[in-house]
């Protein structure tokens, strides 16, 4: 349980992990569906970014790219075309309609709440980006990519706090208050594809696949480039 194996290779803050290597391929299917508008002037809204990922990616250097960083606390930002922005997800009621050229959220939609939540956080994505890419960890992946447990998502939720009350699984330590162990176990909502397609009705609809499976899925509406 908790093996530093499995966290070595799935800590993305590595520049040499496994994760890191699957986050760059994943950039390479940014790129291919916004070649044309990421040679523009663009602003690039991240739900629940940060800047280190874009540093990672390369993209604190790229000028013509305004990046605003929405998470529910105030990040530090070190490069002129990064701001941070204080905000909750399911509530954007203070960003207008098409305001952002490219929403962009990586492995944040399983974190916002229940699937009501997913879906306010979903309609704001696709009411303020002209364009979005939106990628979650897909819930039938055999690894749970949070608690680097097989089959940790299927089991009853009793289940699953009972095993993070025993040992540390993934990125959480075991805690021994239960209310503490439901909240966190039940804090991620992992989506299937067909409910990507729910949440996102007009975006194609991509999958990563590792070692034939699919690991996660991305919704992807690309804006039209004049």
């Amino acid at each position: 349980m908790g093996s530093p194996f499995l966290i070595r290779l799935a800590n993305s803050s590595t520049h040499s992990s496994f994760a890191n290597r699957l986050r760059t391929k994943r950039m390479v299917i940014f790129e291919n569906h916004f070649t044309a508008l990421l040679h523009q002037n663009i602003s690039i809204l991240d739900v629940g970014g940060t800047e280190d990922f874009w540093v990672q990616m390369g993209y604190h250097h790229k000028s013509n790219m305004r990046f605003t960083l929405l998470n529910i606390a105030n990040t530090n930002t070190h490069h002129g075309n990064f701001t941070s922005l204080v905000g909750d997800a399911r509530k954007l009621d203070n960003l207008q309609d098409s305001s952002s050229d490219i929403v962009f959220s990586n492995s944040v939609l399983e974190h916002v709440g229940t699937f009501d939540d997913q879906i306010l956080a979903a309609n704001h994505i696709r009411r303020i980006g002209k364009s979005y890419f939106v990628q979650t960890p897909n819930y039938w992946f055999p690894v749970e990519r949070h608690f680097l447990f097989v089959g940790y998502q299927y089991l009853p939720l009793s289940l699953r706090a009972f095993f993070l009350r025993r040992f540390n699984l993934g990125w959480f330590s075991k805690a021994p208050d239960k209310a503490e162990l439901i909240t966190t176990v039940s804090s991620i909502r992992l989506l299937t594809k067909r409910n990507m397609r729910t949440l996102f009705p007009e975006a194609e609809i991509v999958t990563e696949r590792f070692a034939g499976l699919s690991k996660s899925i991305i919704a992807v509406k690309s804006m039209q480039v004049e």
